[in-house]
């Protein structure tokens, strides 16, 4: 399929976070500041196409959360500058980044909720000064699986509380929230429980799920939740069979909730670094290890279970986190990026 003639939706975006997220602590890489990320985004080309935008980690060194109207009036200008626009922010709910767990105690879960008050007041913000068209607001539980274990049906019930009260929060901004799937997060780390949470929350159109390609992959291996696997204990990846039937039961029941979509490339192994827990690995669209055929598989979330285009994205963004600095650094890397997910687009868009 031509990428040259394709369509137009929905808008492609990159992450900004991967030069933040497991960088800058003792022993691991120093951070890539905002604006060289940008500016990689920015120079991204195939055929003449480019990205049109990047998706937000509302944390210093890139965006404070406590950043000022002027602060975020110059942060809208540089990246209109640049002929780009932003979807969606992170809210950085969790301990070490002023947050607290959402089954934690009430100035945990305070903590929590106040750091999503803050993210929606900057999203809000951000749309009125026209540099942010669409996108949510992301969260987590902002705890781990082995704390949550210690209570689970308990402590699921207290996290949907605390989602109730961030959805609150987001209404009143105007926004919406979208959970990231993925296996360090509490009462979040497989697909069975990420569905309970989502309907013990019970706020449809306000709170929605974030899907992920790379996290997404590690639900069906049951690598935190081995009860909840979907594929056979004995499976081999040459099981083209099995593992479509399983991917077809993870997307059939997380895709209605799904309201935030990264494309992504994973090997079906995990890796942390920094504060980061280790989750499910990032790798590069054509890594030689990658278990995903991109194209394929973001169209089991773009489409419903028919084969039906959803029109539900207004853009997509690609999650590369905990890439290392020097690989970062070569544009090759971002026009091989680009690349995919333009052929996602073609495969799985439309024209306006």
């Amino acid at each position: 399929m031509s990428l040259s003639t394709a369509n137009t939706f929905p808008k492609l975006h990159n992450a900004a976070w991967p030069g933040v997220v497991g960088k800058g602590s003792p022993g691991a890489e120093p951070f890539i500041d905002l604006e060289t990320m940008l500016d990689l985004t920015a120079a991204a080309s195939v055929d003449g196409m480019k990205f049109d935008g990047v998706d937000l980690f509302l944390f210093a060194p890139h965006v404070d959360i406590d950043a000022s109207d002027d602060d975020l009036k110059r942060l809208a200008d540089s990246v209109r500058r640049r002929g780009l626009v932003i979807g969606s922010v992170v809210a950085p709910v969790w301990p070490p980044t002023g947050g607290g767990s959402a089954m934690g105690n009430e100035a945990e879960r305070a903590a929590f909720v106040a750091q999503v008050r803050k993210a929606c007041r900057i999203a809000k913000r951000l749309r009125e000064l026209g540099a942010r068209p669409y996108g949510i607001v992301r969260i987590d539980s902002a705890c781990g699986p082995g704390d949550w274990l210690n209570d689970p049906e308990n402590n699921q019930k207290k996290i949907a509380a605390t989602f109730r009260e961030a959805a609150a929060v987001a209404a009143d901004a105007g926004e919406r929230l979208a959970a990231e799937g993925e296996i360090c997060w509490g009462g979040m780390h497989s697909w069975r429980r990420m569905v309970q949470l989502l309907e013990l929350t019970d706020r449809p159109g306000i709170v929605g799920f974030q899907a992920d390609m790379a996290h997404t992959l590690l639900y069906l291996l049951g690598y935190n939740a081995p009860e909840d696997r979907l594929v056979p204990i004995d499976f081999q990846w040459s099981d083209g069979a099995a593992f479509d039937a399983a991917y077809r039961q993870l997307t059939d029941c997380l895709r209605p909730w799904t309201i935030d979509f990264h494309v992504a490339q994973n090997d079906a192994t995990v890796k942390g670094s920094g504060t980061h827990d280790k989750t499910g690995r990032h790798c590069l669209p054509n890594d030689p290890q990658g278990k995903l055929d991109i194209e394929k598989r973001a169209g089991s979330w773009l489409r419903d279970s028919y084969g039906n285009l959803l029109h539900k994205f207004q853009h997509i963004c690609w999650d590369g986190c905990m890439f290392p600095n020097d690989v970062m650094a070569q544009p090759e890397t971002w026009n091989g990026i680009l690349r995919a997910m333009l052929t996602v687009r073609a495969a799985h868009g439309w024209r306006a």
